[in-house]
């Protein structure tokens, strides 16, 4: 098969089915065979002595088994195209989660505008892990932006990176690094040790594409206050990664997020981003699904370009088209031959 065929039709058309259908909650999902993996592996390894190292191993089992799954599957694949896109485009599909991130979005901004704050409370609920009783509608509001601009940088930035660098393997063992994060990378009691090594694999796997999401988030936008909120707010924030984006959509907002939340009863104080602590208005949501839509098109095309870049590169270069052996033509002609590079055809009588 054609190598930029291989790496960009699988992206492309994952991508259009994600922007097209988003993640039906009837369909079955492999982030929900994940999530019964961990579920399992905690039950039976989270107790005793070693939490940490429990942990740990669980993390490399699962990590590894998920990239030589998809690795083989592909590899034995490869002698049926047809199937081999299929399977590909697929997984593409489930690992970009941009559609379903805004549709709950804002279906939860819909809810708080049209039946209330109670109504806002419950569906936040859904996406969120704070304690959601207690909040009012502009804390429903800022947590609601907080989520859309982290998850832009977990569900869909770096999945794609992840993709770019190790195909669709790669991609695929991101999903696994985040869904252990969202379940077992917590501070809490239980959790503490036996999900710390977990939570520090997605800390190193998100490094760059936060910085990235930001950086595209500012750009895409134009907007230099936000650029100055990355700067000064991006390192503030708990986590080494969430900041950037969260302030990068702090200061295309001109809002304030952070502050103290309850997580399972905790009280946890965040640092403030931003300091205008002015309300949030329903229809600023649009301003949220732009800036969403358009990282991830230039990230995906980005990729797609750069992947054909390369190629193309590879297989012009000197040594290799002076490199090809020569083999007998029919009419007395001699053809050297470069693969997939049906221009560097050279004739001598």
């Amino acid at each position: 098969m054609e190598p930029v065929l291989k790496f960009v039709l699988p992206l492309l058309l994952g991508y259009a089915a994600d922007l097209l259908l988003g993640d039906p909650r009837s369909w079955p999902h492999p982030v929900k065979l994940y999530g019964t993996m961990i579920q399992w592996g905690t039950q039976w390894l989270n107790k005793g002595a070693a939490r940490f190292w429990k942990g740990a191993l669980l993390t490399m089992i699962l990590c590894t088994t998920v990239f030589c799954f998809f690795y083989f599957v592909q590899r034995g694949l490869e002698r049926w195209p047809l199937a081999w896109y299929g399977f590909s485009s697929v997984f593409v599909f489930f690992a970009l989660a941009n559609k379903s991130l805004l549709q709950e979005g804002k279906a939860v901004f819909d809810t708080l505008h049209n039946e209330g704050v109670e109504a806002g409370r419950a569906r936040l609920s859904w996406i969120v892990g704070r304690d959601t009783a207690q909040l009012s509608p502009q804390q429903i509001r800022i947590a609601v932006l907080e989520s859309m601009s982290e998850n832009l940088s977990d569900g869909v930035v770096a999945p794609l990176c992840f993709y770019a660098i190790f195909g669709l393997p790669g991609m695929m063992l991101y999903k696994m690094i985040n869904t252990l994060d969202s379940m077992i990378g917590y501070k809490n009691e239980q959790y503490r040790y036996f999900g710390r090594f977990a939570a520090r694999l997605d800390d190193v796997a998100n490094f760059i594409p936060a910085r990235i999401t930001a950086l595209l988030m500012i750009l895409l936008y134009g907007s230099s206050r936000a650029w100055h909120f990355m700067l000064r707010y991006g390192s503030a924030h708990a986590s080494p990664n969430s900041g950037y984006p969260e302030a990068a959509l702090a200061g295309i907002l001109d809002c304030r997020f952070g502050g103290p939340n309850t997580y399972g009863g905790e009280l946890v104080n965040k640092p403030y981003i931003g300091e205008n602590e002015r309300d949030i208005e329903h229809q600023e949501f649009k301003k949220v699904m732009y800036i969403n839509h358009a990282v991830t098109f230039v990230v995906v095309i980005c990729i797609a370009a750069l992947k054909y870049y390369l190629i193309w590169n590879a297989n012009n270069r000197p040594d290799v088209l002076t490199s090809r052996p020569a083999v007998s033509a029919p009419y007395g002609l001699t053809e050297n031959i470069a693969p997939q590079n049906p221009n560097c055809i050279l004739l001598r009588i």
